[in-house]
């Protein structure tokens, strides 16, 4: 079995300056640091994690703490989240929340088990006690996406304001003045935030969004046909629909289809997101941008700083959105 041994002696140098120049340190030169990469090369060598993490009291694994793979936005925030963490030398372990969002179904235990270096967390409910756990256990974490109410951490997300904004403004210039909401669950920051900033930029229309015209339900395409069934059924339908997120728009455009509602002619549908499944031909939803591989090197980027420095400054990043424009949203008719 080749050792750390056999590299230094095979580049001539001490066993010290060969484990500097694999955590690619500036302390030696780029020459030496050729030289011990060459014999590395030329010997097969593999690094033993153990003894690794032995001398540098870290094991180069970051916990994920994630909603239900069968939502298609965690794979697809989890993605340029597993590259951004692998970039900075770290392996990704995934755990699992239930579907709304709540932790008290998952595993806690290899959180705190000392086998991470720090955890991302997606997938909370504001109430989560978690976050305060992981700060009693002196446990580097960021919030990425969502984010837990009375907790001054590291967070990266959306501009959810600024990306309501657009669609209110969408809406409003093509004639809209009777809108809808479905959102996501109030317990969980981003559906707070996004219902808040509707009913919010339709006042500065001066447009009011009445509570009959609001469905809450949870971030599932099921609530996405409920809702979008509930919203027409009503004495005065909206001729527009805001969903608080694409999974339930997608659901909300299913719905249309099976009962004959014409989208966009009967009725606008507008996400949130551009996740991959909205932009195939036969959604081809309309939705707020969401930047995912940005909002996922950002949480990173805190992450990896924070558990180089615990006691820095708690930084909140808010990662711009913009508008697909697409197919399911047009003027209002008449």
């Amino acid at each position: 079995m080749v050792t750390g041994y056999d590299v230094a002696r095979l580049a001539g140098v001490s066993q010290s300056a060969v484990s500097l120049a694999l955590r690619d340190s500036t302390r030696i030169s780029p020459e030496t640091k050729k030289r011990i990469l060459d014999a590395v090369e030329a010997l097969g060598y593999t690094p033993s994690q153990v003894g690794r993490s032995l001398a540098t009291r870290r094991t180069g694994r970051i916990g994920v703490v994630t909603g239900e793979l069968l939502n298609p936005f965690y794979p697809a925030l989890l993605a340029p989240l597993h590259d951004a963490l692998m970039a900075s030398g770290n392996c990704t372990v995934l755990l699992t929340t239930s579907a709304d969002g709540s932790d008290e179904k998952t595993d806690l235990a290899p959180i705190f088990d000392g086998s991470l270096d720090g955890v991302v967390l997606t997938a909370l409910t504001v109430s989560s006690p978690l976050p305060g756990a992981l700060t009693r256990a002196g446990i580097p974490f960021v919030f990425l996406n969502r984010e837990v109410d009375g907790d001054d951490a590291d967070s990266c997300v959306p501009d959810d304001d600024g990306g309501v904004q657009t669609v209110v403004r969408e809406l409003v210039g093509l004639g809209h003045r009777r809108l809808g909401m479905i959102s996501g669950p109030m317990d969980v920051s981003t559906a707070r935030a996004r219902r808040a900033s509707f009913v919010r930029h339709l006042a500065d229309h001066e447009i009011a969004l009445p509570d009959e015209r609001i469905v809450v339900g949870s971030f599932t395409h099921e609530a996405g046909q409920r809702g979008l069934r509930q919203l027409l059924g009503g004495p005065h339908p909206p001729t527009a629909v805001f969903c608080a997120n694409d999974v339930i728009a997608l659901g909300a455009l299913d719905a249309a289809a099976a009962d004959g509602i014409d989208v966009p002619g009967d009725v606008s549908v507008v996400g949130f997101d551009d996740i991959a499944p909205a932009g195939w031909s036969v959604f081809d939803l309309t939705t707020v941008r969401v930047n995912l591989a940005a909002m996922a090197a950002g949480a990173a980027e805190l992450l990896v700083r924070r558990i180089r420095d615990k006691e820095a400054a708690p930084e909140r990043r808010v990662v711009a959105t913009t508008l697909a424009r697409r197919r399911t949203h047009a003027a209002v008719r008449g």
